[in-house]
């Protein structure tokens, strides 16, 4: 490897979205930083099988919204 040209690699503390917490190595902030997750293994419909929707900032009525008469036939 070439000296002085890589991010520095340290200790970071990930928090779940269920509270668990567990040490890892990583390029993302400071060393001893909390990387906080909105979305994990434990919550994600991939791994849980169950949909749920999450609206960040009302994208999903802001789509329903803008797609709405999309497929309805006027006369």
């Amino acid at each position: 490897m070439k000296p002085d040209i890589h991010p520095d690699y340290h200790e970071i503390n990930i928090v779940m979205t269920d509270g668990t917490e567990f040490k890892t190595r990583s390029c993302y902030g400071k060393p001893g930083d909390t990387l906080r997750l909105d979305i994990d293994p434990k919550s994600h419909p991939a791994w849980t099988g169950q949909q749920r929707i999450i609206d960040t900032g009302g994208q999903v009525a802001k789509f329903n919204k803008r797609f709405a008469t999309i497929g309805s036939r006027k006369k």
